[in-house]
């Protein structure tokens, strides 16, 4: 049973650091740019998400009708947790190791409703017990500076791949009317 949980824990912890690269390249590459003649994620995320949501007051959502442009289409968890999760599935295939199977598909699961959940609550704040601590005001602020700079922070839950990759922005370079509330960091460049 302790070997079960070893290689589980194994399947977890590297993929939770790979989905943050696997979200990043996903953002990047498929949703901020038409893939060949796959045009689907580009036109979802950066013409109708970005068009409603941008970094100033309109980064909360103004009008209901738009609700749906936050989070992403149902069927978008399931095959973005299973091309996520490949290649650990082809290496449990490939050595019996199914806890490890089991941990990964846990990793992608959990990072992919942790995205959910607090794109869902950046984008419509109610004072939840979840935008209260330090940790969501950071990423919050992170993930403003994206819809002010869709070219950078790329990453909503784990910044990992944005520091690794050179995408990390931590403060707007200029000052702008940023969206502003209780979980909204300021992050207008620091006064010299």
């Amino acid at each position: 049973m302790n070997n079960f949980f070893l290689w589980f824990a194994i399947g977890v912890i590297p993929n939770i650091a790979f989905a943050s690269f696997f979200e990043w390249v996903l953002h990047k590459y498929v949703m901020h740019r038409p893939l060949g003649s796959f045009r689907y994620a580009f036109q979802a995320h950066a013409v109708v998400h970005h068009k409603t949501f941008k970094g100033d007051h309109s980064y909360h959502l103004i009008h209901e009708h738009d609700k749906h442009t936050i989070p992403m289409a149902w069927w978008n968890g399931p095959v973005l947790i299973m091309i996520g999760a490949l290649p650990t599935i082809l290496f449990c295939a490939l050595t019996g190791h199914w806890a490890v199977c089991a941990g990964a598909l846990t990793a992608f699961m959990a990072y992919y409703g942790i995205y959910e959940y607090i794109h869902w609550c950046m984008h419509l704040p109610k004072k939840r017990n979840i935008e209260k601590p330090w940790l969501f005001r950071k990423l919050n602020g992170h993930h403003l500076l994206h819809h002010r700079y869709m070219h950078k922070n790329f990453n909503v839950v784990l910044p990992l791949a944005d520091l690794c990759l050179g995408t990390l922005m931590r403060r707007s370079k200029i000052h702008f009317a940023q969206a502003t509330g209780p979980s909204v960091p300021d992050v207008q460049p620091l006064a010299k």
